[in-house]
């Protein structure tokens, strides 16, 4: 990020303050950011500390991926989740003026930063992430006619331009050249999995449901979880909120720990008979999902010159290839198994 741009951001929730009352407020420090171009401060509003979300307009590539511009799609589905229960932050107050949102301050604990400290706790916290997942598709099925959330979808179009951001930022971006029948191999691979997981009934979808997103607050033996970063969400496939959850680029797990937590969800959602079914959709899904994480990674890397992602492009191809074994059988995918190990290398 730019000292301009994070100037702005400052400049933007200093002017917001003063538009809601609160001249004085203090901004106390900025919060570190993810991958979007959303910037975080935490900002003391009289006795109550809050967090300020400044919004700007997104890059023209975020753009494509259909990720919403200010505040109003955060608004909409944190009244959406809150209604029906659902652990998100209160919205305090809002700019009329610019993009800029002030929300409850759930603390500094990530998931993530929650189980470098207290790893011991993980299976407990994730059978909870879990349990709250089953309970939000549940809530949340059908969701309710006009919500900005059924405008949007995973569709065809979207998964297929998310698989091809591998192709072009994770293959060409980084030297890795494609002879013309390696080409026409990844193409078939990218429609096959775009057509068919595009096919699959969709329902309420958090979109990045993982640790960075998941805020942890109390102390080990009693803690709360609460959503964040879920103004994006939209129709996709049960499964995908289970796809960024436990193969989280973030965190290890072994097949294990995650085959465990894919029988509690079908458990929690009375699915238990599409137990094989629902492991077959949450592979596919993962090989989509973590090609295009890894392509995000160098993307961001490259265009948004954000060193932090890079470290996870190997261990998420890895995690995709990994996924791909298991459903290699299917469609064109043994030609795209053996078209990675042949860029990559064979898996360890």
């Amino acid at each position: 990020m730019t000292v301009a741009s994070t100037a702005t951001g400052r400049n933007a929730v200093q002017a917001a303050l003063h538009e809601i009352g609160y001249p004085e407020g203090l901004i106390q420090e900025q919060l570190e950011g993810g991958a979007s171009t959303r910037q975080f401060f935490r900002v003391q509003l009289g006795e109550r500390s809050s967090i300020a979300m400044y919004t700007p307009a997104p890059s023209q590539e975020i753009a494509k991926a259909r990720q919403s511009t200010g505040y109003g799609s955060f608004v909409e589905v944190a009244e959406l989740l809150f209604a029906r229960e659902l652990p998100v932050p209160k919205i305090l107050a809002a700019s009329q003026t610019s993009p800029v949102l002030f929300v409850e301050d759930l603390g500094n604990y990530t998931l993530a930063h929650y189980l470098a400290a207290h790893p011991h706790r993980k299976e407990a916290l994730y059978r909870r992430a879990v349990a709250t997942l089953a309970r939000a598709q549940l809530a949340l099925s059908p969701v309710p006619p006009g919500s900005v959330i059924g405008t949007r979808s995973f569709d065809y179009d979207l998964l297929h331009w998310e698989v091809e951001h591998f192709r072009q930022w994770a293959i060409t971006a980084r030297g890795i050249q494609l002879d013309p029948a390696d080409d026409d191999i990844f193409s078939r691979a990218a429609h096959f999995l775009a057509s068919t997981i595009a096919s699959w009934e969709r329902g309420f979808v958090h979109r990045d449901y993982q640790s960075r997103n998941i805020m942890v607050q109390g102390s080990p033996q009693d803690e709360t979880l609460a959503w964040i970063d879920f103004q994006d969400a939209m129709l996709g496939p049960r499964v995908y909120d289970l796809v960024a959850l436990l193969t989280d680029s973030y965190q290890t797990f072994s097949p294990e720990f995650v085959e465990k937590r894919l029988d509690e969800y079908c458990e929690l959602t009375g699915a238990l008979s599409e137990r094989k079914r629902i492991e077959h959709e949450f592979f596919l899904v993962t090989v989509q999902r973590k090609l295009k994480d890894a392509g995000r990674f160098v993307f961001l890397d490259r265009v948004n010159k954000n060193r932090h992602f890079l470290q996870f492009v190997e261990p998420t191809i890895e995690k995709a290839r990994r996924a791909l074994f298991h459903v290699r059988d299917v469609g064109p995918l043994a030609e795209l198994d053996d078209l990675l190990t042949r860029l990559f290398g064979p898996l360890g």
